[in-house]
């Protein structure tokens, strides 16, 4: 049997308020001097300034330069608003892309080079050498659960696609999720990002990598997930169905460090090449990827729609998603959120080189990822 190391580390502080905890928690450290790094246009709603009123006692600067999908050159602005501040430490408060950027400037801030040479593919990547920054992070949507994540996902500046900076050393130490921070979001975003909260769930299931933890944990985040999605659409002030869709998030992304599917390696070629919401460019494509897998692996597909209640085996399972979408009001294809025929020959090679679907559960080549884009559109 092969020797597998399995880690869970982040210390979760979950619930109504505790956002309030964060002052307290970092004073107790001994430390003062805060940089909270934030989306453009959240900084300028309530809940980002009721946010910063309870980080009294703290020296608070804030970057607020994350907008879209979050580029290289946001984390190295991010770094340099850092050291502006002698900050001496993070406060990542927002959606997956200002999560993503808070812990790799963080990196940056204490690290020679340009984040790129940091991601986990470069060909002369760089070691993380130095003791980061101490991090926390507090997210206001349920989708990527970047807060209890290992990895961020940066855009390359000029070309636009994504790429990977891995390492246990860019976790978050505290995570403080309150679900009532996730009240003020709109109902297009809680569905797109809660459908990201599903695909992470599903896909990390559907992976033949072994880690019987993570299959666990998939299985209970679907759960949660699968039963409160809707609600949380369409009752936007139900903290109970926000709750849940806070935890299936986090759940989602622990799992996944088990590994991803082609759903993601479509997602990942859609945001670099059509600028795509990620948890949109998942809905968009889950249903389609999810049908061609499921000759592959119809055994997880019963288990899949088991946990997610769904009646009349796996078989069943991908047409209750697509029902899910049109509840939610995810409807159309790719064609009507502007994505064209004139893509693919950009979008088919970065979905095939995309390291996401090196573990779906269906070896996908280049014509299977036309086929499938096509299907979607």
């Amino acid at each position: 049997m092969t020797l597998t190391r399995f880690a869970f580390p982040t210390d979760i502080h979950f619930g109504a308020g505790a956002r309030r905890l964060v002052a307290a928690h970092l004073l107790d450290r001994g430390l003062k001097r805060a940089l909270v790094v934030t989306d453009r246009a959240l900084a300028k709603l309530p809940v980002a300034a009721e946010f910063l009123g309870h980080l009294g006692g703290l020296e608070v600067a804030v970057f607020d330069g994350v907008f879209g999908n979050p580029s290289c050159a946001q984390v190295m602005a991010g770094a340099a608003a850092f050291r502006a501040h002698r900050a001496d430490c993070v406060v990542a408060f927002g959606g997956g892309a200002a999560l993503d950027v808070g812990k790799v400037v963080a990196l940056m801030a204490v690290h020679e080079g340009d984040v790129i040479e940091y991601v986990w593919d470069h060909p002369q990547v760089r070691p993380i050498v130095n003791q980061l920054p101490y991090v926390v992070a507090l997210p206001t949507t349920a989708g990527t659960g970047s807060e209890v994540g290992r990895s961020s996902v940066v855009s390359e500046d000029a070309s636009h696609v994504k790429r990977t900076v891995f390492s246990p050393k860019i976790l978050a130490k505290a995570v403080f999720a309150d679900p009532e921070l996730t009240l003020a979001l709109p109902p297009a975003v809680t569905a797109a990002t809660g459908m990201d909260a599903l695909t992470h769930n599903i896909e990390s299931y559907l992976s033949p990598a072994w880690h019987p933890m993570c299959d666990g944990i998939a299985l209970e985040g679907l759960r949660l997930g699968a039963h409160a999605l809707a609600t949380a659409v369409a009752e936007p002030g139900n903290l109970a169905a926000r709750a849940d869709m806070l935890m299936s998030s986090m759940m989602g992304a622990v799992a996944f460090q088990k590994d991803l599917g082609s759903v993601h390696a479509c997602a990942h070629a859609l945001g670099a090449v059509a600028d795509l919401h990620h948890g949109l460019a998942n809905a968009l494509m889950i249903d389609t990827v999810l049908a061609w897998n499921f000759e592959a692996v119809p055994a997880k597909f019963d288990e899949l729609a088991h946990a997610a209640g769904v009646a009349g085996g796996g078989a069943a399972f991908v047409p209750w998603l697509r029902q899910l979408k049109a509840r939610i009001g995810i409807t159309g294809g790719l064609r009507e959120r502007g994505v064209a025929e004139t893509m693919l020959p950009r979008l088919v090679p970065l979905a095939a080189k995309d390291f996401t679907g090196q573990t779906n559960p269906r070896p996908a080549t280049e014509a299977d990822y036309e086929r499938l884009f096509r299907q979607a559109m």
